[in-house]
């Protein structure tokens, strides 16, 4: 098969992978919309039944919600898309397909990391949205959070789903963020191809161990480089500032480089199964 990409072709696979992949994906995606919805309104029933009972801290759990949920369901769609390439029979059918080994590998990147994210992002929005707009129907109080200046607008955190990917503390935008989806997918998509059963579990034991070594490293790191040394010139917010904003772009490259990494090891791996 000519490894070269070709539109035509992508599109035909990417049709074929729907009609297999799509079930499961569309099953994943209503149990998902059922555990938000079950979420807010156990959070929430008591704003909805009890008159004059809403509170601001009622909202609180929407960040760990999107953010523990949010980890959950993306890295078990990218954990079960090769996932059956562990299998012989499906996966000689599998390989078989008249495709490039790079097309099927930016099919796997589609469904997992763009497809996923998006589809997630937006459930839980219109959730959200819907929960929301019934309890200011409800409660005035719902206005009378502390607004935040937004894209030059000024917004509640109750207003849209911008403040879920904000900072806590005067809710700027944190970088890192919002590529840290993607280096998600990319380890448990690598994981999927790499394992051949139980693929999920052992993922997941594998980034516990790494993240602890990693952690601990940076730790000591950090005790190593700045135990017993003062800081000068704390007064220096606009410094402050400037080396916030590099740490932040420094994440991000991190992010982006490990994600690099990990698709390149996929495609790789996906190569050495069709071999």
């Amino acid at each position: 098969m000519n490894n070269t990409f070709n539109i035509q072709r992508f599109g035909l696979l990417l049709k074929r992978q729907w009609l297999e992949f799509g079930k499961i994906y569309l099953i994943s995606l209503v149990v998902a919309l059922g555990v938000i919805v079950a979420f807010y309104g156990f959070a929430l029933w008591k704003d909805f039944t009890y008159a004059d009972s809403f509170s601001p801290n009622d909202l609180n759990f929407r960040e760990p919600l999107f953010l523990i949920f949010g980890f959950i369901f993306i890295s078990i769609i990218a954990s079960s898309y090769f996932a059956h390439l562990g299998q012989k029979p499906k996966a000689i059918i599998d390989l078989l397909i008249p495709a490039s080994t790079f097309e099927k590998f930016l099919t796997g990147l589609f469904f997992t990391s763009i497809l996923s994210i998006l589809s997630f992002i937006f459930l839980f929005y219109i959730t959200d949205l819907a929960f929301v707009s019934k309890l200011r129907g409800m409660y005035t109080s719902v206005e009378q959070i502390t607004p935040y200046v937004h894209n030059g607008k000024e917004v509640t955190s109750v207003d849209n789903i911008a403040y879920l990917f904000s900072k806590y503390s005067g809710h700027e935008k944190f970088l890192p963020l919002y590529f840290f989806p993607f280096f998600v997918t990319s380890v448990f998509l690598l994981g999927s191809i790499f394992f051949n059963k139980f693929h999920y579990i052992k993922t997941a034991i594998c980034v516990m161990i790494f993240s602890g070594i990693w952690t601990a490293i940076v730790i000591k790191s950090g005790e190593w480089l700045f135990d017993g040394k003062i800081i000068i010139d704390q007064e220096n917010r606009n410094m402050n500032h400037m080396s916030q904003n590099t740490a932040e772009w420094l994440g991000v490259l991190l992010i982006v480089a490990l994600t690099a990494i990990f698709w390149s090891i996929t495609y790789v791996r996906l190569k050495e199964k069709e071999v």
